[in-house]
């Protein structure tokens, strides 16, 4: 083999993880599972299981269950944010009073499990399962929880969503995602606040800065086929991390109503979790516009969303609930395509475009 897939930033990717194609599936709460991370394994990709969500217990039992249905590189991420005081939700909940009276709920005496950043019970959990790889969004945890990732010999793996960031993490990971804004889900962002720069602008940035230090480059955002991860290795990316394209597969958790939402135009907005993430519009978005200042600081926001959410569902319905996506959904795949298959052909594709001399 020759070409792009056989230079040093492909080649140091697939060596370093034990992958057998330049490929991350990316951790989705809410969305992937131990289904979805299993197939992508078996397809020779990383697999990955969003842990933000998820109990310690809960992580050793997905990762046993993975382990038991494939065998290769699995990614665990976890989120490094700082939940502080409870916010104030008087306005927040004033707002949604309307669509309270609309389903027949009230906001919940008991506020739901909210996404959970990264501590020493979940380093645990780390620790006794010993993942290939553990990714972290919103920067990284304490440098003592840190050093205890390293020590299970598990890579580090950095979000950058700008060039600052990426240099910020220079010593600190072994690999960085390049986060373009096209991506679907949460903008990991940590640095001077959300400034948007598409992906393959980022790659290029990232890939000339960080060149020097031969830390990979991952890059993630509006990629969905062979044509959109060639562009990438081409600009010296290592691999990529795909979303989006999995929604598309049988493996994928999420509702029928987020599925007819893939093709649609998608916005960035806060009002799911306070925080900034790309998804398909709905009712919520459409009565208050994408972004709300009366919206909680993330992950606040969707305890008062989460009876709205149960009772539209119910019915089948995405009205309150975050339907992620990113913005090349719609040109995505065929829906029904299984995970495994999926990545194979994308494998296949690749190196019909890169990976042999003609």
């Amino acid at each position: 083999m020759s070409g792009i897939l056989a230079k040093r930033p492909v080649q140091d990717f697939l060596r370093r993880t034990g992958a057998r194609v330049p490929i991350i599936q990316a951790p989705m709460a809410g969305a992937g599972g131990v289904a979805l991370a299993a197939a992508a394994i078996r397809g020779g990709a990383v697999g990955s299981l969003p842990c933000a969500m998820l109990t310690p217990d809960q992580v050793r039992e997905q990762v046993a269950q993975v382990r038991a249905q494939a065998d290769g590189p699995l990614n665990l991420n976890f989120f490094c944010h700082r939940l502080g005081d409870p916010p104030d939700e008087t306005a927040w909940r004033a707002l949604l009073q309307p669509f309270y009276d609309k389903e027949g709920v009230s906001p919940p005496d008991t506020p739901p499990p909210l996404r959970a950043p990264f501590d020493d019970a979940l380093c645990a959990a780390v620790e006794a399962v010993r993942p290939e790889l553990v990714s972290f969004h919103f920067g990284l945890p304490d440098p003592a929880l840190l050093d205890r990732v390293r020590a299970t010999g598990a890579l580090v793996v950095g979000n950058a969503t700008t060039l600052d960031e990426s240099i910020w993490l220079i010593g600190k990971a072994d690999m960085v995602i390049a986060q373009g804004f096209e991506a679907g889900g949460h903008a990991g962002y940590f640095l001077n606040g959300y400034r948007p720069v598409g992906t393959l602008a980022l790659v290029r940035q990232v890939v000339l800065e960080l060149g020097f230090s031969q830390i990979p480059v991952i890059a993630a955002g509006g990629i969905v086929d062979g044509a959109g991860i060639s562009a990438a290795l081409t600009l010296g990316a290592g691999a990529v991390q795909l979303g989006t394209v999995y929604l598309f597969t049988p493996e994928a958790t999420i509702s029928a109503a987020h599925r007819s939402a893939l093709r649609t135009d998608t916005v960035v907005t806060n009002l799911f979790s306070g925080g900034l993430a790309r998804g398909a519009r709905n009712t919520l978005i459409d009565a208050f516009g994408p972004i709300h200042p009366a919206a909680p600081r993330f992950p606040h926001a969707s305890a008062a969303l989460a009876e709205l959410r149960r009772a539209a569902e119910a019915d089948g319905r995405g009205d309150y609930s975050p339907l992620w996506v990113g913005q090349a959904g719609e040109i995505g795949p065929a829906l029904g395509e299984p995970a495994q298959a999926l990545t194979e052909r994308l494998a296949r594709e690749v190196t019909a475009l890169l990976g042999e001399s003609p």
